[in-house]
């Protein structure tokens, strides 16, 4: 028992493979009544081709390759999702690779997709991520790539990103027209850009009302999960002058940041406000529930995945970028003060 192959069906119908390679593609030099021999015994013997194989001899994989940093939060298995919906109703498939927010994972990966020819890749890059190098190797070989969610200055490509400054400043704007004076900010890691624009929009909102910035407010988480959060929330709640209020880079930090609050004895949204960013499902189902920026995670995916089979499919076209940046929302609940 195995895979049929093509020469043991020659072997069956005593002709050459080639014969049954033409006939199983309907060629017109094989007679009708071969076509109709090899059709009846590859259909008897569940003959079935080896597309990698083929793909291989065609120098095609109808594959696309997509890079996430982690693959635990909703908004990374939501883009996933939204990829595969829009790639379900065509040839290719789609191989998930997982960096776990590692450059040099990253680099790993980027190299076995080049190996296994893929047709693209689409990319969200690792927080450890400052070099783009292996980026640019893989456009020299021709394979086209999209960069999602995270930026990556100085690559030139097609990007599909979320507007992180203005989502940043909104939310802080809000927490200071809702009366917070004692703004802090839980960051992501530093080479992030998600993370940087998300500072600088936080940055600006206090500047703009005259709020003085203390250095003190401002703590950097090591990762994006909520286990990343615990520590540095709770050096922030125990300053001799604690804020009011917190915008925290994304929503597993604001969960860890409410639940040390909580485990103070600190009332939410009382004394302390709280802000995050992404919109996670869980969000809305916390005690309080969380106020938090909404970005449009489906339409980043599948964007990001019609770009790419848009090139994919017109390989001779002028190559010409598309940068999008989508509008987040803010989704106000119960662990920020009403205005």
């Amino acid at each position: 028992m195995g895979r049929i192959t093509i020469t043991e069906i020659a072997n069956k119908l005593k002709v050459a493979p080639s014969t049954v390679s033409r006939a199983l593609n309907n060629h017109t030099s094989i007679s009708e009544k071969t076509k109709k021999d090899v059709i009846a015994l590859a259909e008897k013997l569940n003959y079935q081709p080896n597309i990698m194989a083929i793909n291989l001899l065609r120098r095609k994989s109808n594959t696309i390759g997509v890079i996430v940093p982690q693959i635990t939060s909703h908004f990374y298995s939501a883009i996933i999702t939204s990829i595969q919906d829009v790639l379900s109703n065509t040839a290719f498939n789609l191989m998930v690779c997982i960096s776990n927010e590692s450059f040099e994972e990253e680099v790993v990966l980027i190299q076995k997709l080049e190996k296994l020819q893929v047709d693209g890749v689409l990319v969200s890059t690792s927080s450890e991520t400052k070099n783009f190098d292996h980026l640019k190797k893989l456009q020299k070989k021709g394979i086209p790539i999209v960069i999602f969610d995270r930026d990556c200055p100085g690559v030139k490509a097609d990007k599909v990103l979320v507007d992180d400054y203005s989502g940043a400043f909104e939310a802080v704007e809000f927490l200071i027209q809702s009366g917070c004076e004692k703004i802090a900010h839980l960051g992501g890691p530093h080479n992030s850009s998600t993370s940087k624009h998300r500072l600088k929009g936080y940055l600006d909102a206090l500047k703009k009302h005259k709020i003085p910035i203390k250095k003190e407010y401002i703590h950097h988480v090591s990762g994006f999960t909520s286990k990343s959060g615990i520590k540095t929330s709770k050096d922030l709640l125990n300053l001799k002058n604690p804020p009011d209020a917190i915008f925290a880079v994304n929503d597993n930090i604001a969960i860890a940041a409410m639940n040390v609050a909580k485990k103070m004895n600190i009332k939410i949204p009382e004394e302390l406000s709280i802000v995050g960013f992404n919109d996670d499902p869980h969000s809305s189902f916390m005690s309080p529930s969380l106020s938090t920026v909404l970005q449009p995670v489906f339409s980043i995916g599948m964007l990001s995945a019609r770009i790419l089979l848009h090139h994919l499919k017109d390989v001779d076209a002028k190559i010409e970028f598309r940068h999008e940046v989508f509008k987040t929302e803010l989704i106000t609940r119960e662990s920020s003060k009403l205005l």
